[in-house]
Formats: structure tokens, C-alpha cells, sequence
């Protein structure tokens, strides 16, 4: 990345306009508790853009999603948008999206929020990608947790050390394990809870990947405030896999 970040300083002092190195499209949610995280997701990739090359364009629904839209971008990102309220054609070109690699995914908190939500059914192919989950509940007090980083030689884990802390988050719950299906990168020690709670998984990933498709993607749990982006931990993490994810 340094060697990038020299060659955009350079072109910028020279007056030209560097070059995008690929696009991303993110779907955001309009307003709602997420509003203030969305906000500061923005900020921050407006920085993080400049410096590695790449442009972002924002949706706050799915009407506009089909193979010619989505043929744009390299990269996917799904901030907070939750897994319904989709069209049926932005379901389907997502899927193809997806499983033929056509580019890359990284989701955000909301986006497994998994079940019957707001009128909408269960997305079955969205629960198989995300590894057969369904959410159960949250951790509506907000705890602070000590994730464990399970893969420390993957790209997306890369500088993060063994573990890192996570403040004041409404950790979810599923109504299993996505282990069985997904790789997982981290997880959250449940011991660590501060204060204590009894709403737990037992074993509880937060950050996987799903291997069985061609796209390469990740989950990351966390997502809910906007002082993660103060949390160098959290933004290694985000920058980490938008460079992983795009094949940058």
C-alpha cells in the first residue's frame, strides 16, 4: 500500500487526477439508529478512497440493482442494509453476484439480521451464504468484549495481533454457530463481557468468510456506533478487507 500511497502523493502534486484502481457501490440504510455508524462509515472511506485509489458510490435501497449495475464495481458493501427488502431482481443478479465471483462482499452488524423482519420473509440463500444462521436476539444493554483473532496468516487479519477490544456493542445472536459452513476469522470471548451478560452463543464468531462461493467476502459483526471508526482495530480490520476483497 505504501508504494500506491506514493505514487497517488506524486500525481496529486503534479496536478493529475489519479487513476481509480477499482469501484465500490455501498447500500447504506436511510436514517434509523444506524444513521450515525453510516454517517462516520462515510467519512472515513472518503479518506481511506483517497489513499488507496478506489471510489465509492452509495444506494440506500435496491431499486436500482441488476447485472448491468452491479458490472460496475468491483467491490460490494453492505452497510448495515439488512437482508430483506430486496427486489426480486437485485436478489437474483446479487446471487449471481456472488457465487460467480463477479466481485467482491464485505457486510456490516445489520446485514445478517436474519429471520421474519418487517413483513419480509427469510432470505434461505442469504442465511446459506452467511452460513445457515438466523438471528435470535442482541445484547440490547450494549458490552464491551475482547475479540480473538482465529486466523491470524489471512490478509484480513493482518496487523491485528491475537485480539483486540471492541467497546460497547449490541453483540447478536444466532440460532447457531456459522462454523460449520463458514471460515471463521474471529470471535468474540463471551467471558469477557463487560458488564456481564447472559445472552450468549457459547461459540461465537464475528468476523468469517464463506469459501463455497467465488466472491471473496466477509462479515464483519460489529457496527452499530460510530466510534468504531476511533478504534484502530475496527478500521485495519475494514481496510484490510476492502483491499482483500476488491483483489486490490
Amino acid at each position: 500500500m505504501a508504494v500506491m500511497v506514493i505514487s497517488l502523493l506524486y500525481q496529486i502534486a503534479d496536478g493529475q487526477t489519479p487513476r481509480p484502481t477499482f469501484r465500490v457501490v455501498a447500500i447504506v440504510e436511510a436514517g434509523g439508529i444506524h444513521k450515525p455508524f453510516v454517517d462516520a462509515a462515510k467519512t472515513w472511506l472518503a479518506k481511506e478512497s483517497a489513499l488507496d485509489g478506489f471510489t465509492v458510490d452509495y444506494i440506500e435501497n435496491t431499486d436500482k440493482i441488476d447485472d448491468a449495475f452491479l458490472k460496475q464495481y468491483q467491490l460490494f458493501i453492505q452497510l448495515n442494509y439488512p437482508p430483506y427488502a430486496w427486489t426480486p431482481t437485485a436478489m437474483a443478479a446479487f446471487i449471481r453476484y456472488i457465487e460467480e465471483g463477479r466481485g467482491g462482499w464485505i457486510g456490516f452488524h445489520h446485514a445478517t439480521l436474519l429471520g421474519e423482519f418487517d413483513g419480509y420473509p427469510m432470505w434461505p440463500w442469504f442465511s446459506n451464504f452467511m452460513g445457515g444462521i438466523r438471528f435470535t436476539k442482541y445484547i440490547p444493554t450494549f458490552v464491551s468484549g475482547r475479540v480473538i483473532v482465529e486466523a491470524p496468516s489471512h490478509p484480513v487479519m493482518k496487523g491485528l495481533g491475537s485480539s483486540f477490544e471492541i467497546a460497547s456493542e449490541e453483540w447478536y445472536t444466532y440460532d447457531k454457530s456459522p462454523r460449520p459452513n463458514v471460515r471463521v476469522l474471529a470471535s468474540v470471548d463471551e467471558s469477557t463481557y463487560a458488564p456481564a451478560t447472559t445472552i450468549k452463543m457459547g461459540d461465537h464468531p464475528v468476523v468469517w468468510t464463506n469459501e463455497h462461493v467465488k466472491a471473496r467476502n466477509i462479515y464483519i459483526f460489529m457496527g452499530h456506533h460510530p466510534e468504531l471508526f476511533k478504534n484502530s482495530a475496527f478500521t485495519m480490520l475494514f481496510h484490510n478487507s476492502i483491499l482483500w476483497a476488491a483483489h486490490s
